[in-house]
């Protein structure tokens, strides 16, 4: 089924953006995102009809495993998701966790090592899976079984939500599943903003695929870490000039399969480093980014969903 049109805001906050302040002042603040997914993604090993590309080599046909693709995949669980978290301790950083429960399922102490560091557990849906592609029924059992394992195994109940592709149905059952505070599916904005969500007031935490790492997989594609790195340190520098009359937010979108490789690794390190080098800079997890904005400013209005 597809999606139903919607109604779309194309002038946002405009000229007259308000006036946010961060904790302390900042002018810029920083948010780190690990998309935990490795094992959660399409194989025939779990039924699918097709394997999951892991972007790093060649397809095969329809019905059958990939199993390089899938040791890919692998390595993020096994390995990356262990250097990125070392980086996040030496520097001293928190991050938020979008997890796909399926996956923290098959390596639950990386589940209590996430909290137990005191990063954030998000949920990014079940498996990862299109959201568009399960239909309401199914995207209802995802939502709760997800939400029951992430609580479960990392001790803490997400708050927030990204989808792989949310579906006609997404906000109407997260309205309906009740303990969620935040979402991600937009890339419309360089902060938060409110959208009416069945009724109710929901902040969007926006998010972005410009300032990711899985640039190292589309086209044009990225070729070298340095690239990675001054693409972020482009966006953060034009944030940071902006967000000394108005404060704005950046995300990092990150891997444990990507990032986590140690050719990669270094930017991700070198770019952290290079930020707490600046005044005014706020690291925070998504769930105190959102926690803030509604205390602050949740008399904002509320735009269009």
């Amino acid at each position: 089924m597809t999606a139903t049109p919607g109604a779309r805001e194309f002038i946002g906050y405009g000229r007259d953006c308000p006036p946010i302040r961060w904790p302390g002042g900042a002018r810029v603040a920083v948010s780190l995102v690990v998309n935990f997914e490795e094992g959660s993604e399409r194989t025939p090993l779990n039924g699918d009809a097709t394997a999951e590309p892991s972007g790093e080599g060649y397809t095969v046909p329809s019905g059958y495993r990939d199993l390089r693709a899938e040791s890919i995949f692998d390595y993020g669980s096994r390995v990356g998701f262990w250097r990125l978290l070392e980086i996040f301790e030496r520097q001293r950083v928190k991050a938020t966790y979008f997890i796909c429960a399926n996956a923290l399922e098959l390596n639950p102490e990386a589940g209590r090592e996430i909290t137990a560091c005191g990063h954030e557990p998000a949920c990014h849906g079940y498996r990862w899976l299109p959201t568009y592609s399960l239909g309401e029924e199914e995207e209802r059992r995802h939502m709760a079984m997800a939400v029951a394992a992430i609580e479960r195994l990392t001790g803490e109940r997400p708050r927030g939500w990204y989808s792989r592709g949310a579906s006609e149905f997404t906000h109407a059952l997260l309205a309906e599943e009740g303990g969620f505070i935040y979402g991600c599916d937009s890339y419309a904005d360089d902060i938060p903003y409110f959208i009416s969500l069945k009724g109710r007031k929901w902040l969007v935490v926006p998010y972005s695929l410009e300032t990711n790492d899985m640039k190292f997989y589309r086209p044009p594609g990225l070729a070298d870490p340095d690239d990675f790195f001054g693409l972020l340190k482009a966006a953060f520098d034009c944030l940071y000039e902006e967000g000394a009359t108005h404060p704005k937010m950046i995300s990092v979108g990150l891997h444990m399969r990507v990032s986590g490789r140690p050719g990669r690794a270094a930017a991700v390190e070198r770019f952290i480093r290079y930020a707490k080098g600046f005044p005014g800079v706020w690291f925070a997890r998504r769930l105190d980014i959102a926690r803030w904005f509604y205390d602050s400013y949740g008399d904002l209005p509320v735009f269009a969903s």
